[in-house]
């Protein structure tokens, strides 16, 4: 009986797993269900906050009080209505406009890289002796110093207190405080808050000079102090010295120089024209996290609100220099009035982490790898594959399996996750998870099917997979997060498209660092993220990231996730990272099948030039492999016994002359075990030439280490020969062993079986790979375990693993003898 084609091999592999993973169904509910209770357990504690914050927070909301709010009675104050924003904000708060104070070093580690404005008395009292500088240059020096001498309006010292915000608008207020809120005028109001310091800047301050205005704040008030500082106007001689000292100021943390506020050029203005650059800094080190450049961003920042102060004290200054009464008064900055807004989703699973669910997802990761490693380890895929079933069968098997248990695990998280309310799963467009998370399945599964190649114990495969697992997940967040949340590495090279970018990784390189290192360099590092993601696990990384709502305070967020339509936005880097999943799916299960079929990148190489070598000759391939083998003979000691001889010389007559008589030719077969740990090489056999006719029962006989074992293995293909070779049915072991196992029937040394099998259903599988179907499968299986014994008393209905050490021998005899095999090699079967 021949062997079956590749539909029946899937058919038959399908039905052995099916009922392998039936009664392994308990390992295989809890996989799938551990999503399940880490989505309850995040979605718990999620329930129990969002219930202690809404207890806390839903007795102190007034919207009545907000709805009532009147122009008439807060027209006059600083400050305004306080209402939350579920409350509609008919008149929004009015704050006076204030300057951004420079900071320098001491007050950057003392306000904690910008996250808190509690500075101490000392701080408050440093700041007051460091007077705020101001660079001024020009084509007019004499204007130009005239105009700087009223910037500052001149107040009479001693303690002011100031009713209305009219008569504060007088005073030029700053602050260091660098707080980034929410959007909007409001931003103001926090640095006016109990916490915040701020200043009045004068010519000259006296000992005592205090300002004191009131702040209203909803229904209630609270007095505010400002306390006096100096304000100086330094001269430069040109444009091109004020740069240079501004970029001191901004880049070498000179504590002599980080005092500048900011810095007016006057250019060729005079009493009769007026042009003016006005130079500052638009951000300062320590809050690179804040986007504080004044023109990217349609939302107000606090340096956006507060550069129009600086152009009102020099415009005011220039009118008062001509003379006019005219003055421009800046009294408050408000932002608009709004309505009420829903009241925000609270969000825990930040406080998790990402990196939690990038182990939940790479947690089949380790489980697949371990699977392929045990049916390595345990040869039980050899076994399969000597009795006919192929690579192809093999590998889309169990790619579906794998494919169907990863899906349905990502479906339980999903849908669990959404329905515990964790916003990674809920808010973004369910396509689009599906469509990502099935991409990086089928990565997951690819790369899982490389990595097996390299290992054949499955403890060793299992301790690595979850060791790579846990460290995958730390490199993602504490090397790859870092690099690409900076955006400065983006800008150095322009983006160059994932295709072409793999082209590089593999052809370009080693051109461009031969010749244009600085090229190479600065385009490695400006898609650096790009590369970082072709690492599977960093691909995976940034798609929780990306579908993760950010940080927020009080677990607060309004994050819209991802949906169908942004995928294609170069900001989340969706597109690009769907392509690279794809691009290293097909190249790992390219590997995957080039290092199964030859072992090694060298083998493979070297067996298809030999390939290509055999085809290429004219000749017919049994005088090529005639000459070959001639060639490799050499004569031993054994050669002055007879039979040996003419052993050989039979061979030798039918490697010349082709005979289908005959089904097993051995010429000159060597085995040779390299010694290890210094000891000497081992030689298992030696030189044996052997030719078998068909219908022919020979039997091999020998004392423990005689290579009984070892020349099986060769002829079966459990092991590679030194040099030499034999043919079965006229075809080479070395190049057509996959062509030999259709005719062969094999019982190895030590039995081959699965524990959850019973017999029956282990001869129902080889004998669906034999090509044997319906009545005359049924009529094989019964037949076979009738010639064992193991057909009376519903033994071949039992499990493997109630089978005694007999029994299993047995069976693995009429597995080798189902589908009637041309060539049947049996290794020890001693216990019939």
């Amino acid at each position: 009986m021949g062997s079956a084609n590749c539909l029946a091999q899937t058919n038959a592999l399908f039905r052995k797993n099916l009922v392998m993973q039936r009664r392994n169904c308990r390992a295989n509910c809890c996989l799938v269900c551990f999503p399940f209770l880490i989505c309850l357990l995040l979605g718990g504690t999620q329930l129990l906050v969002i219930i202690a914050y809404r207890s806390s927070h839903r007795s102190g909301i007034d919207c009545g009080y907000c709805a009532a709010g009147t122009k008439s009675w807060i027209d006059s104050k600083v400050g305004g209505l306080d209402c939350p924003i579920q409350c509609p904000l008919p008149i929004a708060p009015k704050w006076p406009p204030v300057l951004q104070l420079p900071l320098d070093s001491d007050l950057v580690n003392e306000l904690g890289s910008f996250k808190s404005t509690n500075l101490t008395d000392t701080s408050i009292r440093r700041a007051k002796h460091s007077p705020v500088k101001f660079l001024v240059t020009g084509a007019n020096q004499p204007f130009a110093e005239s105009v700087m001498s009223n910037m500052l309006p001149k107040h009479d010292d001693g303690l002011k207190f100031v009713a209305d915000i009219s008569t504060l608008a007088d005073f030029v207020l700053g602050t260091y405080a660098m707080r980034v809120m929410s959007s909007g005028a409001d931003e103001l109001g926090s640095d006016f808050d109990h916490y915040s310091h701020l200043f009045f800047l004068q010519s000259n301050c006296a000992a005592k000079s205090k300002l004191s205005f009131l702040i209203q704040a909803g229904r209630g008030n609270f007095t505010k102090d400002a306390e006096c500082i100096e304000g100086l106007f330094l001269w430069r001689e040109n444009s091109s010295v004020m740069n240079s000292e501004l970029y001191r100021d901004r880049y070498q943390e000179d504590k002599e120089t980080n005092k500048i506020a900011s810095a007016y050029d006057l250019m060729s203005s005079d009493l009769n024209k007026f042009n003016l650059v006005v130079s500052y800094n638009s951000s300062y080190k320590g809050a690179t996290q804040f986007s504080l450049s004044p023109l990217s961003s349609l939302s107000f920042s606090p340096i956006m609100l507060r550069i129009p102060r600086l152009l009102n004290l020099v415009s005011n200054a220039y009118l008062e220099l001509r003379g006019s009464h005219t003055k421009m008064q800046f009294e408050f900055v408000k932002d608009m009035p709004r309505a009420a807004q829903p009241e925000m989703t609270i969000d825990i699973s930040f406080l998790v982490g990402k990196v939690v669910f990038v182990w939940m997802i790479m947690l089949l990761f380790p489980v697949i790898l371990s699977n392929l490693v045990y049916e390595k380890q345990q040869r039980l895929r050899t076994i399969m594959k000597m009795h006919g079933l192929g690579d192809m069968a093999y590998w889309t098997i169990s790619y579906c399996y794998f494919l169907f248990l990863s899906l349905l695990y990502i479906l339980f998280l999903v849908v669990f996750g959404s329905w515990a309310g964790i916003m990674l799963f809920k808010m973004s467009e369910f396509r689009v998870q599906f469509l990502v998370y099935f991409a990086y399945m089928n990565l997951q599964i690819s790369f899982a099917f490389l990595m097996a190649t390299y290992f054949s114990n499955v403890r060793t495969a299992s301790v690595t997979g979850y060791l790579f697992t846990i460290g995958s997940g730390y490199l993602a967040e504490y090397l790859f997060r870092p690099i690409f949340e900076d955006m400065t590495l983006s800008s150095l090279c322009p983006n160059i498209p994932i295709f072409w970018l793999s082209l590089l990784l593999i052809y370009l390189i080693p051109l461009l660092l031969f010749l244009r290192k600085d090229i190479f360099f600065s385009c490695v590092l400006g898609n650096w993220t790009t590369l970082m993601e072709f690492f599977p696990p960093f691909s995976l990384y940034r798609i929780i990231y990306e579908f993760s709502p950010p940080p927020s305070p009080f677990y607060l967020t309004d994050f819209s996730g991802i949906q169908w339509g942004d995928l294609s936005d170069r900001k989340n880097g969706m597109k690009e990272i769907l392509i690279i999943m794809a691009l290293e799916w097909a190249t790992f299960l390219l590997l995957t099948f080039f290092l199964d079929e030859f072992g090694t990148l060298r083998n493979g190489i070297r067996k298809m030039v030999s390939v290509c070598h055999s085809s290429g000759d004219g000749n017919s391939q049994a005088s090529q492999k005639q000459t070959i083998q001639l060639q490799e003979s050499e004569y031993s000691v054994e050669m002055d016994r007879t039979d040996v001889l003419r052993e050989r010389e039979i061979v030798e007559q039918l490697l010349q002359e082709s005979d289908s008589s005959y089904s097993i030719v051995c010429n000159n077969l060597k085995k040779v075990y390299h010694g290890k740990d210094g000891n000497a090489e081992k030689i298992a056999v030696t030189g044996l030439s052997l030719s078998m006719q068909r219908g022919q029962c020979f039997g091999i006989l020998g004392p423990n280490g005689a290579g009984k074992t070892s020349l099986i293995s060769m002829l079966t293909g459990f092991t590679k020969p030194t040099s030499g070779t034999a043919y079965i049915n006229g075809m080479d072991i070395r190049l057509d062993m996959g062509k030999i196992y259709t005719g062969i029937g094999v019982c190895p040394q030590f039995d081959l079986l699965w524990e959850t099998l019973t017999g029956r259903e282990h001869l129902m599988f080889y004998g669906r790979l034999k090509n044997l179907r319906c009545a005359a499968l049924d009529r094989a299986v019964e037949q076979s375990l009738k010639s064992v014994r193991l057909f009376d008393g519903g033994v071949a209905d039992k499990r493997v693993a109630e089978y005694s050490g007999g029994m299993k021998r047995r069976l693995s005899v009429a597995i080798s003898l189902i589908g009637d095999p041309e060539v049947l090699d049996l290794d020890r079967p001693w216990t019939l």
